[in-house]
């Protein structure tokens, strides 16, 4: 009888999409599975990079970070989930908040409907992104709060369930950043852009996986591994596509609708890319306009979190919550722009659109160019000038030297005791074929980069220089409101020029795989970055949700 009944609940786990799950609090709800010969297949793949040696993580455990809240994800029913589909799936915040307010359905029903998704597919082998690696424990009670509480003038953000890349501190989850070494890493405080997310009403669903260390861990290793949260996948196919990286999970998640939107990091591309890759709008703000306090960081110079949505007024909605003033970091900013209001009317007439000529080659981009001059862009094509980036490398290295240990002694928790990037090393050799089994070729060339001080401060001005120059004479010669790029294709010049990024989804390859187009304008050009984006998405209005992860 008993074997009966353990028989019956795995069926029942495992019943099809459109079947009832059951999940019970103490029971196993994830078993890893043999992913040999998984593994075997993937080393055909024709990008090295995807040639995996795990997909599954040896040290998150599922079933724990799925149990508290199975009970109530089981009680929401398949029928109340359908109904509420087309409500939810795809839309904006504004028609979410509008539905919400009309009474067709709860914040707390509108979590639940996320928490469905996530269920259904993370606890399928087949289907699962491994983008989840902690849940709100409290996100049911907060989200009835919101219920209880929503007024007439609160923000667009309340009530939204929200992911946050694992790199982002929060006080009530572990922030880990993939590594093993900060497993038990329980900030006691927020990170400042979460404390202003909570301080308008946002829900913190849970944390999602990302490239380890933020991809300035491993030499050649995958887009979105981390020793924590294992091999992240794109939704546009599975072991076909990278994610991008580094925030990985965080483009997969707001890909597959498993929240409202997500938060990334990027230093050079780190959002720009996993949201070019994953059909999402992506935004890399200036630095300064978000504050970085409270993130695990690479590099103080470049480094920004920024919103990744599956639409731009939800891009400028999270962009516009989490601003603020922070005494903690340097290069905070007040801001006074109003970013959603950007986007209301926008048109490309007249707009001044600097075309990179060799990207013309691309026949999407091509087709993109040509969409936006009917639409009455003015097209205007250069060669941008020639660029060194000479010493990229050295100021992300001497960089991440002096400032992770300001973040493990201020922001870690204190069962942490590593203090510095030798000790983190150190720890990695302690299991290296399970803490880092594409080795940690980025770490050994920090620790070996003996650049003087004297050096270093000359070629950072050298780099911002060179990607200053790369923009600004194209943009200043020809009046250009912005310059189009595909992808992450030009985000170190961007980074190092500091310049602001928006990747809006421009299309797909003949195989599936999503591309970008990606607008980059002046410093402190958010606003005029908007208003161009809304007008190209409501032209192209390419965004397609992954099949698979439609139901």
């Amino acid at each position: 009888m008993k074997q009966a009944t353990t028989l019956l609940f795995y069926f029942l786990l495992l019943t099809s999409l459109h079947g009832t799950k059951t999940y019970a609090q103490d029971t196993t709800l994830w078993n890893a599975y043999d992913e040999t010969e998984e593994i075997k297949t993937q080393q055909e793949h024709a990008n090295p990079r995807m040639r995996y040696k795990l997909i599954q993580s040896k040290f998150l455990n599922k079933s724990e970070v799925f149990q508290q809240l199975s009970p109530s994800v089981s009680n929401f029913s398949e029928k109340r989930y359908n109904q509420l589909k087309p409500y939810i799936i795809e839309k904006d915040i504004p028609s979410i908040q509008d539905s919400i307010s009309k009474g067709i359905f709860t914040y707390e029903e509108l979590v639940l409907f996320y928490l469905k998704r996530i269920f259904m597919y993370e606890l399928d082998k087949d289907k699962s992104l491994h983008t989840i690696i902690a849940l709100n424990p409290n996100i049911l009670e907060q989200a009835r709060e919101r219920d209880k509480n929503k007024t007439t003038s609160d923000h667009l953000i309340y009530g939204m369930p929200i992911l946050l890349k694992d790199n982002i501190n929060t006080a009530n989850l572990k922030t880990t950043a993939g590594a093993k070494v900060l497993e038990d890493n329980q900030p006691s405080n927020d990170a400042f852009i979460v404390s202003q997310f909570k301080n308008k009403g946002a829900l913190i669903l849970g944390k999602v996986n990302l490239s380890e260390w933020a991809y300035y861990f491993c030499q050649g290793c995958p887009l979105g591994y981390s020793a924590i949260g294992g091999q992240t996948l794109n939704p546009y196919g599975r072991k076909r596509f990278e994610t991008g990286g580094s925030s990985a999970g965080s483009g997969t998640a707001t890909a597959a609708n498993y929240a409202i939107a997500a938060v990334g990091t990027e230093t050079a591309g780190s959002i720009i890319s996993p949201s070019a890759q994953n059909s999402l709008v992506g935004l890399k703000p200036t630095i300064g306009v978000l504050s970085r306090s409270g993130i695990v960081p690479i590099s103080h110079t470049l480094d920004t979190p920024g919103p990744m949505t599956k639409n731009i007024i939800d891009n400028a909605i999270l962009l516009n919550a989490m601003t603020g003033k922070d005494e903690k970091d340097a290069s905070s900013v007040s801001v006074s722009e109003n970013y959603i209001d950007a986007v209301k009317d926008a048109s490309i007439k007249g707009k001044r659109l600097g075309v990179i000529k060799n990207l013309l080659s691309d026949s999407i981009y091509a087709a993109t160019i040509s969409k936006l001059k009917k639409a009455g862009a003015e097209i205007i094509e250069f060669t941008p000038p020639k660029s060194s980036l000479n010493g990229f490398l050295t100021l992300l290295n001497l960089d991440m030297k002096e400032d992770l240990p300001n973040y493990l002694d201020e922001y870690a928790s204190e069962n942490i005791k590593v203090t510095n990037l030798k000790e983190v090393m150190a720890f990695n050799k302690k299991d290296s074929l399970n803490y880092m089994p594409y080795n940690q070729g980025i770490f050994d060339g920090i620790i070996s980069d003996t650049t003087s001080v004297e050096a270093f401060n000359k070629l950072k001005k050298n780099l911002h220089e060179q990607g200053a120059t790369f923009f600004q004479k194209p943009i200043k010669k020809h009046d250009l409101d912005a310059v189009l790029s595909i992808n992450n294709y030009h985000s170190a010049e961007a980074a190092v020029g500091l310049h602001p990024c928006l990747t809006i989804p421009m299309g797909y390859k003949k195989n599936g795989e999503p591309i970008g187009l990606t607008l980059i304008a002046s410093p402190f050009s958010e606003n005029t970055l908007y208003k161009i984006g809304a007008a190209v998405e409501k032209i192209l209005n390419s965004r397609k949700i992954p099949e698979q992860y439609a139901h």
